[in-house]
């Protein structure tokens, strides 16, 4: 789960689904977020917190590096390891019929309306919709194949949300901070609550249409992650180089973004990006930094791809094989 957070376009939630222990982690979100403290929701969200920390602090440098410079192998590795769910979550749903089929049709569109739909919006900055923002981008890293932080960038609050938690923010202006910070927790800490405990409602009353429904949220999931594409964008394909480009563009001195970025541009360079930039919000450059391109791969890439595409395949299943039958007890069950 924290390496999937580290690779754009992948979500954490998507990997616990996948290994097949998605009902034990909502049964445990939900009887934390109700105060029902056990020690079995307790240590498995520990566990997981752990595995997250280690992950993250440990496979930063190498996933950023496998991302930026052999984008098509990561994204092979992780649409196989994304599929190799499938067959965990059909022997839930099976057999086959209206209910199950629509629900999983459900689940598919709604993963192809975020891939391929969406459009970003500019909300008005107020405490009311940094709530509504925390609970929509907290919620969503429990969902399968969305990410928190490509909910902001949609709602047009990421810079001000990630912007607040920069140490030279809180610095600069550390009760303006807060007033972004505070709302943004108390919205993902309700958020979370009431999705875990809504899905955990519907998991029990409606297992299998559920199931289906994640079901079409795992296999949408892959939509977005077509391994032979590349930044459209090049000029924005890593965050320090991004955050240059916007402090050009808003008309910061290139000593300005040397010392604050560590990018240095020279009058050449800087002159073809303000004319290729120039003129964009920062929201904008964000979403674009995101754009990718098809390309044609070689037979050898292909090749490559697809054996790494099979062993993410079989890795998620020998890994969800072990967690199987560890599904969380109903309450009261």
């Amino acid at each position: 789960m924290g390496l999937a957070n580290l690779v754009p376009g992948v979500s954490g939630g998507t990997m616990i689904l996948a290994l097949g222990l998605y009902d034990r982690f909502i049964e445990s979100v939900a009887d934390v977020a109700r105060l029902r403290w056990n020690v079995k929701a307790i240590s498995f969200i520990a566990i997981l917190a752990v595995g997250l920390a280690v992950a993250i602090l440990g496979l930063a440098t190498p996933a950023v590096w496998l991302v930026r410079e052999h984008r098509w192998l990561a994204y092979s590795l992780f649409i196989g390891m994304t599929l190799g769910g499938v067959p965990l979550l059909w022997a839930i749903v099976r057999p086959l019929d209206g209910a199950v089929a629509v629900s999983a049709l459900v689940g598919f569109a709604a993963m192809a309306a975020i891939a391929f739909g969406l459009q970003s919006t500019a909300l008005p900055q107020s405490v009311p919709v940094f709530v509504v923002a925390g609970a929509l981008a907290a919620s969503s890293m429990i969902l399968p194949g969305v990410s928190g932080s490509y909910v902001l960038l949609i709602l047009g609050l990421y810079d001000v949300v990630v912007g607040s938690v920069r140490p030279s923010a809180l610095s600069a202006d550390f009760m303006g901070s807060l007033g972004v910070i505070v709302p943004v927790g108390v919205g993902a800490v309700v958020g979370i609550g009431l999705l875990a405990n809504g899905l955990r409602w519907f998991l029990h009353r409606f297992e299998r249409p559920s199931h289906a429904v994640l079901l079409g949220l795992l296999v949408g999931s892959v939509l977005g992650l077509w391994p032979f594409q590349g930044p459209a964008w090049p000029d924005l394909a890593d965050e320090p180089r991004l955050d240059a480009v916007k402090a050009l563009v808003a008309g910061a001195s290139l000593e300005e973004i040397a010392a604050e970025t560590g990018v240095t541009f020279d009058a050449a360079e800087a002159t073809r990006l303000a004319d290729t930039f120039g003129g964009r919000e920062s929201m904008e450059l964000e979403l674009m930094a995101l754009d990718l391109d098809p390309y044609r791969p070689t037979v050898p890439r292909i090749l490559i791809s697809l054996a790494t595409l099979a062993f993410g395949f079989v890795l998620t299943l020998a890994l969800g094989g072990m967690g199987k039958g560890r599904k969380a007890t109903p309450a009261g069950g």
